[in-house]
């Protein structure tokens, strides 16, 4: 069987592929814990002699430097997929007319999580609603929202955000959504942004967008939140940027379910959360397991397979990731 070499970043100009090649466009692709996983997995998948390569941009970066990528792996044969995180938002404005197909899900929310192609058409998608929804299913209880009278708050409005309340605000969870939601972010056009998807998706929920350029904004909105209230941030702080959106004076309501998004990096927030947890009788969730939907529906799509998404085949692909990263 083929070994699979050592995962690196490709930069513009972007040289043809060699073999069928995977992309991860992110920010810090080097550091993530998918370049010690993707290899694991694609032996445990059967998916024979592939490649994974990151492609970094900064955060909000040049609108061309996007469609360069784009463009690139559209063309290039041995080019398969991408995942993409911070610039799903970005990366879709930029690049909407060169995707064949847009499903459903992305043309809603006007973003890409995942690019793919079948028939040597480039298929634009958005997964963040799938994964998200099952991370949040599996880890808060169920009936929460409807047992508690809980709320939601989300710093940032970006992509995780949008998939999020997306599906709290679904109308066949019945009473089992947040009896509010509210969501900040530094900058009023991201806030227009999710304000615009959430009158498309119609729910009958209270929403609340707060500007909030300082991190003490974000403590004033968390000292609102009712106690069970979920708490999550989607911001980026502690990963792709360091910091967190929140001061170390932010008080968590009690009983609240916190979800930090990261799962690597300074993740400040997490340990923000973890210092009350037993004070608040908090439930601290991290990254982890949207970490392992999230490639998991992408690569699933890309290469055209099945991946169950619980279960004893899901058990092992977990427990794949959790050996090659040391953290099982």
């Amino acid at each position: 069987m083929s070994t699979i070499p050592a995962l690196g970043t490709l930069s513009a100009p972007y040289a043809p592929a060699t073999r069928p090649t995977f992309y991860f466009i992110g920010v810090t692709t080097a550091k993530s814990s998918i370049m010690k996983v993707f290899p694991e997995w694609a032996r445990h998948l059967g998916l024979g002699d592939v490649e994974m390569k990151g492609i970094d941009f900064v955060p909000h970066d040049d609108p061309a430097r996007y469609r360069e990528a784009v463009t690139f792996l559209k063309n290039d044969p041995l080019s398969l997929g991408a995942l993409v995180t911070t610039h799903k938002l970005d990366l879709y404005d930029a690049c909407r007319d060169l995707f064949d197909e847009i499903d459903p899900h992305a043309a809603l929310m006007a973003e890409t999580s995942c690019l793919s192609k079948r028939g040597g058409r480039l298929v634009c998608h958005a997964k963040d609603p799938i994964s998200s929804g099952l991370s949040i299913d599996g880890f808060l209880a169920p009936g929460h929202f409807a047992r508690t009278g809980a709320e939601l708050f989300s710093m940032g409005a970006g992509g995780s955000t949008i998939a999020i309340t997306w599906h709290l605000m679904q109308a066949s969870r019945g009473a089992d959504r947040p009896s509010r939601i509210v969501v900040s972010n530094r900058s009023q056009a991201r806030l227009d942004h999710i304000a615009a998807i959430h009158r498309r998706i119609g729910a009958h929920i209270p929403v609340e967008y707060r500007l909030a350029p300082d991190p003490s904004d974000n403590d004033a909105i968390l000292a609102t939140m009712k106690p069970g209230s979920l708490v999550v941030n989607a911001t980026g702080l502690g990963k792709d940027a360091p910091g967190s959106p929140l001061t170390d004076a932010a008080r968590f309501p009690e009983e609240a379910v916190v979800w930090e998004l990261n799962y690597r990096g300074e993740l400040v927030f997490l340990d923000q959360a973890r210092a009350q947890e037993k004070a608040r009788r908090l439930q601290v969730e991290d990254g982890w397991t949207y970490f392992i939907h999230g490639w998991t529906q992408v690569i699933a799509e890309v290469f055209d397979i099945e991946i169950p998404t619980s279960g004893p085949e899901f058990d092992a692909i977990a427990a794949i990731a959790a050996r090659a990263t040391g953290r099982g």
